[in-house]
Order: structure tokens, then C-alpha cells, then sequence
């Protein structure tokens, strides 16, 4: 069952949903939007050759701060990652991130798959944004970019994402560096 405006914003009141900074214009019927943040982080194709995630061989990447006011330019077919201006999460409820469908309709992907926020986890959320349009798409931190809506369960999970979680400790820092080609050192076990 999904959370109603008026039990998403007792529960942020009561402390089960923390959303800050909480501004109750955000609130729709059932759902909160959230806001664009001001860091990006691109693909640097001319330095990348392939991403082999079975290895952990990523892209390399730069990142990228906006200041509010200024825009950042998502060009077609263009994958870019970008984080929320609000903190959020919740021990008692599922969080479920989708598009808003202003952004939708005009080419605007804003997670490709990773719409589930476990209970327990606490995070600026990161994006998966996509251009899916054929004309570069201004975006500018600030801008309402997506929507929470919040999931009762239907009995408190055995396992919490802040003991379990691969994400917990920073949400933002992600890729692992290709593997180098040099040898590397091995550790001699003691054996006894």
C-alpha cells in the first residue's frame, strides 16, 4: 500500500521518513519531488574502450560541479549520473523513485533501473539520467527532476540496508578503477 500526502507527511513529522530539507509544496497526492543536485559525473569515452562489470573494469569518468543558476547540457544518447539536493531514506518504509512525466515527454530518463531504496538506506540519491530525445536537454540544479513514493511493509525485514547495504557508507562513489596490469603483491598466509 503506498503512503497518501497526508501519512507521507505524518510520517516525515513522526521521524519514520527522513526528508530533508521537507517542503510540503513538493507533496503530491502520492507521491514527494525531489530536486536536481549540483554534481555530474559523464563517461569519458576517449579514455574508456569497453566496461566489463563481471571484471570490474568501469569507465573512467569526470565529474562535474553546477552551481544553482548555471545548467548543465545532456546531449542525445548520453548517459550521465546526478545526485539529489535532498537527503532521504526510512527504516520502516519502501522507497520507490520514478520520472516525473513533464520530463518523460520530452526525452528525459531519470533512473534506467535502480528505482528501489531498501529500508535503511539514508542517501542523496544518485541518477541514472538519460537524454532519449533527439535535442540536448538543459538541466539545472534545483529543478524538480523526480518523484519518492513510500511503500508500507508487510512485516519489518529481517535484514537492514544500513548493516547490509554495498552503498551505505557513500552513495556517490561507485565505479572501481580498472584493474591494473601490473603484477600484483600477494599477502603469504601464516599457516600453523
Amino acid at each position: 500500500m503506498f503512503l497518501s500526502d497526508v501519512d507521507i507527511e505524518k510520517a516525515v513529522r513522526k521521524g519514520h521518513i527522513v526528508l530533508k530539507p521537507f517542503d510540503k509544496k513538493r507533496l503530491q497526492p502520492v507521491s514527494y519531488d525531489i530536486r536536481l543536485g549540483n554534481k555530474f559525473i559523464a563517461n569519458d569515452e576517449n579514455a574508456t574502450h569497453f566496461v566489463d562489470p563481471v571484471r570490474k573494469i568501469y569507465a573512467k569518468t569526470r565529474e562535474a560541479e553546477v552551481k544553482d543558476g548555471q545548467e548543465f547540457v545532456l546531449h542525445p544518447g548520453i548517459s550521465v549520473l546526478g545526485t539529489s539536493k535532498e537527503y532521504f531514506g526510512s527504516d520502516d518504509y519502501l522507497i520507490q523513485i520514478g520520472g516525473k512525466s513533464s520530463l518523460a515527454r520530452i526525452g528525459l530518463m531519470v533512473h534506467n533501473t535502480a528505482g528501489i531504496i531498501n529500508p535503511g538506506h539514508f542517501l542523496h540519491v544518485t541518477f541514472e539520467m538519460t537524454n532519449q530525445s533527439n535535442v540536448p536537454i538543459i538541466l539545472r540544479p534545483g529543478m524538480e527532476i523526480a518523484q519518492l513514493t513510500f511503500s508500507t511493509l508487510s512485516s519489518p525485514p529481517r535484514q537492514n540496508y544500513s548493516r547490509t547495504g554495498r552503498f551505505v557508507k557513500d552513495n556517490w562513489k561507485h565505479f572501481v578503477p580498472a584493474k591494473s596490469t601490473a603484477k600484483r603483491k600477494t599477502s603469504k598466509k601464516k599457516t600453523r
